[in-house]
């Protein structure tokens, strides 16, 4: 027992564990009972020294953990009396006592209080409590002495403390608690931990990640805690997936993991903290799910319904879900409603035909079925009564449809368009295999997006009615057929705008006048929509009405321009003249503006009268020339007010090519107006092609399919009336001027063969003749023109125009121009610029209608 000396004290510093360990290894199986404790042993955690006492009561050996615990160095402390040294004053008597009696051989436990040495600097030393065992021992001179082993309190009952939180931690956690070893077994585990993998925490020691764990899971586990072991870099929140004892429910858990050190600091394993975050992930996935859908809904609010048109409004419901929401789509329309049939046969049983407008597919070359045959785009069909498809639109509730046996898709809804409580149609949204089913809340999303659709598709379907509508009452206005003129050949164009346009107020329009001349008309009301068409229309009556007064063209604009101010005010023309003399402060009137262009053609001279009102100017190709546009002052708008028309007077040579436009033909967005000009004077460069090849040239070599706004085109190819189709001849104003007027028609007939007219004609050119020598003033002037009809003319100085009126039975006279209404297809009077022009027209033998007999005429007159 003696030999427990300080010579055997280097072996208890715990930096010398190596060596340790390395003598442990030299020795026998004999002395393996005298092997030191390895590293992380509870020595590491409790302060223990020893120290030696002499037969004199002094300290005669001094170990290392001595001078760890004391503070004091071997050379300081032997030959130091350890009661004067360490003993409060107030105890040293009493420790005295206890030493006497150690050295006479007593053993001693006890617990003492000490105070370390004072520091060579003045300052006082620590106080302390020990546990001190002491045990009696001889010298080997053999003297009494003894051995001192000394534990410190404070550290004993600090690992108490830490061992008792440690144990309620460990126990009470609601965290699944292991401590896995160096070799990634189970060495602890909790409570919660064995509550959820079943047993006692006694059961899973010497248990590995693989008992816990899938294979593949497990493997990554293991990577994870070798990585945490050998770096000592923490882990935290790594999600591991598995399953517990009893249930096929998978199940989630976040884990964190850090390593384990003993208390000399040797890495010993890993702790893992794990919780089951099942719930939680669950609610993240219904939390990730609500914000897709919610997203899902913003982009089809954003994306569907950008435009009028049903197919590209079905489309952009297809882009929205394919394939963000579903794999493959289709959307059917009903073919009545898009015919705009408001209730076809059919639709309340959902038996109506219905046309595939759309179809999208994110999985490459595969059909959608649904159920039944598949059905191309475009194609008219529709669902047996018993499908589900047809119940969906029956009952207006989306419905599943059951997978084909083999196919590749695994879940199809089928969710009918209601809008505004009818059903427009039917989409159906499916997800092939390995994509997740159709969920509850995938099937309201579903029926969301189908009503978003459904609204703009009728929305769509209304507007496509109204346009139609408003193109229809267009089309009405315009001339029927293609116009004839005398002299003139003509073509034209109309091209409205595409359905996504509104109709707009583009007119043209080609009128007769008398003296077989030819007014020629091209307008455009600003504006869109069924009003723009309603104020074209009202535009056009008005000018043919003006035209029949035969008035001149820059008053026939100017009239017409009083008459646009008038349409947008409940008075009419007097009170927009009116309110036009007011301040405009509170003016809620509507106002229609229109530009237009007025030509009037006389083919006998072949002269044309020009007046403008804010209109692109015409545009002429005489034979051999480039074309050119004429230079015809614009004026201002119809509307407008304020400001007189100009008039301009162009001469056209035979064969001659006159175009008449609307704004549309000539700019566009990506077109400006002066390039447009440009290139529509570049497409006429042979006026001899046939018109009708003319426009299509014209029309195809312009940008004319942008559908931004209607396109009309007017054009006229000049053929005056030959020399021998006109008889003119001046009369002396006396009365033998009448018998020589009756001659020359009755020889200009007969050169004409025409003498089936003779009788009717020189009968109503006497009587004009006569009422201009009774009535008139200056020279008379006689004049026949021969085209699709006969016209006879008798122009004087005179300004007052004749007047029909009704003769009473025993009148002498008045009864020349009701005689000469009777006889003729046609008269009528007209002012010129040196007095007027009264005219009469007859028929041409063969023609349409017959003559009166000049008999039957006469009786009727009494």
């Amino acid at each position: 027992m003696s030999e427990i000396p300080a010579k055997a004290t280097e072996s208890e510093d715990p930096s010398d564990g190596a060596r340790g360990q390395t003598a442990e290894a030299a020795a026998g199986p004999r002395d393996t009972m005298w092997q030191s404790s390895p590293p992380g042993s509870m020595y590491d955690y409790i302060k223990v020294a020893s120290f030696s006492i002499s037969p004199g009561g002094l300290v005669d050996q001094w170990s290392l953990r001595a001078e760890q615990l004391f503070g004091v160095p071997a050379a300081r402390a032997v030959g130091m009396d350890p009661i004067e040294a360490f003993v409060d004053p107030d105890l040293r008597e009493r420790g005295q006592r206890k030493m006497a009696e150690i050295l006479d051989g007593r053993e001693w436990t006890g617990v003492v209080p000490f105070r370390m040495p004072d520091r060579p600097d003045g300052t006082r030393g620590e106080e302390g409590l020990a546990e001190v065992y002491v045990m009696p021992t001889h010298t080997a001179e053999g003297d009494k002495a003894a051995v001192c082993i000394v534990v410190d309190v404070r550290t004993l009952r600090s690992i108490e403390t830490d061992l008792a939180a440690s144990q309620a931690i460990f126990g009470q956690s609601p965290f699944g608690f292991l401590l896995i070893d160096a070799d990634f077994r189970v060495r602890r585990a909790n409570m919660r931990f064995a509550s959820v993998f079943g047993g006692t925490p006694d059961d899973h020691r010497g248990k590995g990640v693989h008992d816990y764990l899938p294979r593949g899971e497990a493997e990554r586990v293991s990577a994870t805690l070798r990585r945490v072991l050998e770096s000592g870099e923490s882990i935290t929140d790594m999600h591991v997936t598995g399953f517990v004892p009893g249930s096929e429910e998978r199940r989630h858990w976040s884990v964190n993991l850090y390593r384990v050190h003993s208390g000399s600091g040797r890495p010993i394993g890993v702790a893992w903290l794990g919780t089951d975050i099942t719930s939680r992930r669950a609610a993240a996935r219904e939390a990730a799910a609500a914000r897709r859908n919610l997203a899902l809904l913003n982009e089809a609010g954003a994306r569907i319904g950008n435009s009028l048109d049903l197919e590209t409004t079905a489309r952009e419901l297809l882009d929205v879900v394919v394939p963000g929401f579903c794999d493959l789509a289709t959307v059917d329309l009903y073919q009545g409603l898009l015919a705009g049939d408001e209730t076809p046969p059919g639709l309340a049983d959902g038996s109506a035909e219905l046309r595939r407008v759309a179809f999208a597919s994110a999985v490459s070359g595969a059909p959608f079925s649904g159920s039944g045959e598949p059905v191309e785009v475009g194609a008219v069909h529709h669902f047996p009564f018993n499908s589900p498809c047809a119940d969906a639109l029956r009952t207006a509730r989306p419905q599943r449809v059951p997978a084909e046996e083999g196919g590749l898709v695994q879940s199809t809804l089928a969710v009918p368009m209601v809008a505004h409580d009818t059903v427009v149609g039917l989409a159906q949204f499916a997800r092939t295999k390995g994509s997740e089913p159709f969920g509850d809340r995938d099937r309201d999303l579903a029926v969301e997006l189908a009503a978003r659709a459904a609204v703009c598709i009728d929305n769509a379907r209304l507007y496509r009615r109204e346009h139609e509508r408003a193109l229809i009452l267009q089309r009405s206005l315009l001339p029927p057929g293609d116009p004839e003129a005398s002299g003139l050949d003509i073509a034209c164009r109309y091209l409205p705008g595409n359905a996504a346009t509104e109709v707009g107020g583009d007119w043209f329009d080609v009128i007769e006048l008398p003296g077989h001349r030819t007014a020629l008309v091209v307008g455009d009301v600003m504006g869109r929509g069924l009003r723009a068409a309603v104020a074209m229309g009202e535009l056009r009556t008005a000018v043919r009405t003006l035209a029949l007064l035969d008035l001149e063209p820059a008053e026939v604009l100017s009239a017409l321009d009083e008459i646009a101010r008038g349409l947008g005010t409940p008075g009419g023309v007097q009170q927009a003249t009116r309110t036009a003399r007011q301040p405009r402060d509170a003016d809620l009137s509507e106002v229609y503006l229109a530009t237009c262009v007025y030509a009037v053609y006389d083919s006998v001279t072949r002269r044309c009268t020009f007046a403008n009102a804010g209109h692109l100017p015409p545009v002429l190709v005489e034979p051999g020339e480039p074309a050119l546009m004429l230079d015809v002052p614009p004026g201002m708008p119809l509307g407008v007010g304020g400001e007189p028309f100009e008039e301009v007077e162009v001469d056209l040579p035979e064969g001659a090519l006159l175009a008449l436009y609307t704004d549309g033909l000539v700019e566009s967005r990506d077109h400006p107006l002066d390039e447009g000009l440009q290139a529509f004077v570049g497409a006429l460069t042979d006026p001899t092609l046939p018109l009708e090849d003319v426009c299509d040239h014209v029309l195809n070599t312009l940008d004319t399919h942008h559908g931004e706004d209607d396109i009309a085109l007017l054009m006229a190819r000049v053929q005056g009336l030959p020399a021998d189709s006109v008889g003119d001849w001046t009369l002396p104003r006396e009365p033998r001027s009448v018998g020589r007027a009756r001659e020359y028609a009755r020889g200009q007939l007969l050169s004409w063969d025409l003498e089936s007219l003779v009788d009717t004609t020189e009968l109503l050119v006497s009587e004009l003749v006569t009422n201009a020598l009774r009535y008139g003033e200056g020279e008379i002037r006689l004049r026949l023109l021969l085209d699709r009809t006969l016209v006879c003319e008798v122009w004087d100085s005179g300004l007052v125009q004749p007047r029909r009126r009704r003769a009473r039975d025993t009148d002498e006279g008045g009864r020349g121009l009701q005689l000469v209404g009777l006889l003729s297809a046609a008269w009528g009077s007209r002012r010129t610029p040196r007095g007027k022009t009264v005219w009469f027209e007859l028929p041409l033998p063969g023609g349409e209608g017959g003559l009166t007999d000049p008999a039957e005429a006469l009786l009727s007159l009494f």
